[in-house]
């Protein structure tokens, strides 16, 4: 439980410290980027294009680059700035750096803004015209390798602003393009925006969002370590001693028996298995109880059965019973069948042959036991011996019983078969008594008619009405 509670408090803040952590990242990048990228595009409207057209097709002239190779070999910028004003271009030369140099001191973001002309879209080297730094004018018309973020890159379009740290540092880098009143590529102008302070202060973020994250977990689990031993494992240690000294026999009640009692005023989980374990508790002592229930209701019924010797008669005597309810078994309703088959021959017949069939056998075996099966058999074979009294009662299967009808119980079968059914009702509804003592099945009666063959014509029909008994029964559950 306190390894669950503890990772899941870990994971929920740490993923929140790194959530805030990267959407504050992601606009500190968006706000940089739209910066440097604005402020080359901003640049690129205060260039004078035909100036950088004419210095470009200038330097990038082989007579131009022999005379930039020499001075930097030499370290003698006159050699260009001569070489410049002998073509016309040094004055303004130095009001396009000057312009450069003013931009950036106004504006404190950028730390260097260039002029460029990039080579084209599989070019390495991209070549300087203009910087704002203070660097040698022979420094005009240099070709430098492109960085690796940019190979491949067309610069024909503004360029999408990169962070990236290199030689100078943590910088954002964005590139807008110039054009000549034609719409011909220039040259580009290049800004670079320092992002030292930002990834300083994003690393400081880091470090304080994490030492708060650790403090808040620590607290987070402090309450729920507390939490949880006051709400979960003491009332489960509670609920372990009440199991422990649960000790069920019979004859017992619940309070001598150790019956679960805790005083727990709250409405979840822990509450419903404390209500599951009593009831379940309960209901073992209940079973074991009615254990004995069950022994004295086959005694009960063994005395009813007694009754049945005299109508039983011969059959009884050769031991024809079923050894479960003691009444006469299907053996013994086949000697009955043939001795109403004489009287039939004789002109002597007057019986009625009732059928009953067990509901819901299987549903008590399966939830309660063969044990308990037994007894719901013997409870419904009881009602039909009580019921009919006077004449023999017969299991002619699992759960199907036939009485034969004759005397009194003849003369008064239908009040009495009506009376079944009524207590057959009373009892499955009955829930102050377990459920394998709510009886139900259902009954079906035919009497013998003039024109009846046999008594098998007989119990056909009963076993008919007692089909239809059974399916009705079922549309009303």
């Amino acid at each position: 439980m306190y390894i669950f509670v503890t990772a899941v408090v870990l994971f929920a803040a740490f993923g929140v410290a790194m959530l805030s952590y990267f959407i504050n990242a992601g606009q500190m990048e968006r706000f940089y980027k739209r910066i440097t990228l604005d402020s080359a595009k901003n640049y690129v409207t205060l260039t004078d294009a035909d100036y950088l057209k004419r210095l470009k097709a200038v330097v990038t002239a082989e007579e131009y680059q022999s005379v930039r190779e020499r001075a930097d070999q030499t370290q003698q910028e006159a050699l260009v700035v001569d070489y410049l004003k002998e073509q016309g271009l040094w004055e303004q030369y130095e009001t396009e750096r000057e312009k450069l140099r003013a931009y950036v001191d106004n504006i404190s973001d950028i730390k260097y803004l260039y002029i460029v002309v990039w080579g084209d879209k599989g070019s390495r080297y991209n070549m300087y015209l203009l910087d704002s730094d203070d660097v040698p004018v022979y420094e005009t018309g240099f070709y430098e390798e492109r960085e690796a973020e940019f190979l491949g890159v067309d610069a024909s379009e503004a360029v999408e602003p990169t962070i990236s740290d290199g030689n100078w540092g943590w910088l954002c880098s964005a590139y807008a393009p110039v054009y000549d009143r034609e719409g011909e590529l220039v040259c580009t102008v290049g800004c670079d925006v320092s992002m030292e302070d930002v990834m300083r202060s994003r690393t400081n973020f880091l470090l304080s969002l994490f030492t708060a994250t650790v403090i808040f977990i620590l607290l987070i689990l402090i309450g729920a370590v507390i939490f949880v031993q006051k709400t979960v494992i003491r009332p489960l240690n509670r609920l372990t001693e009440g199991m422990k000294r649960f000790a069920p026999e019979e004859g017992k009640q619940y309070e001598e028996a150790g019956v679960i009692e805790a005083d727990l005023r709250r409405n979840d989980e822990i509450r419903d298995i404390y209500e599951e374990t009593r009831s379940m508790q309960i209901r073992i002592l209940d079973y074991i109880n009615s254990l004995t229930n069950i022994r004295r209701e086959k005694e009960r019924v063994e005395d009813v059965v007694r009754n049945q010797e005299e109508a039983i008669g011969a059959i009884s005597r050769k031991a024809y019973r079923d050894s479960l309810t003691n009444v006469g078994n299907k053996e013994a309703y086949s000697e009955k069948t043939t001795e109403l088959d004489a009287s039939i021959r004789k002109g002597e017949a007057e019986f009625a042959i009732v059928m009953m069939d067990v509901n819901l056998l299987k549903t008590v075996n399966d939830t309660y036991g063969h044990t308990a099966g037994d007894a719901y058999i013997r409870g419904c074979c009881q009602i039909l011996c009580e019921t009919f009294k006077h004449s023999p009662v017969f299991r002619i299967g699992g759960d199907e019983f036939a009485a034969v009808l004759t005397g009194s119980d003849y003369q008064e079968r239908a009040a009495k078969l009506d009376g079944m059914k009524k207590r057959f009702a009373a009892s499955e509804k009955d829930d102050t008594v377990d459920p394998w003592q709510r009886f139900s099945a259902a009954t079906g009666m035919a009497e013998f008619a003039p024109g009846d063959a046999d008594s098998e014509t007989v119990f056909r029909r009963a076993d008919q009405r007692m089909y239809q008994d059974k399916q009705e029964q079922k549309k009303g559950r």
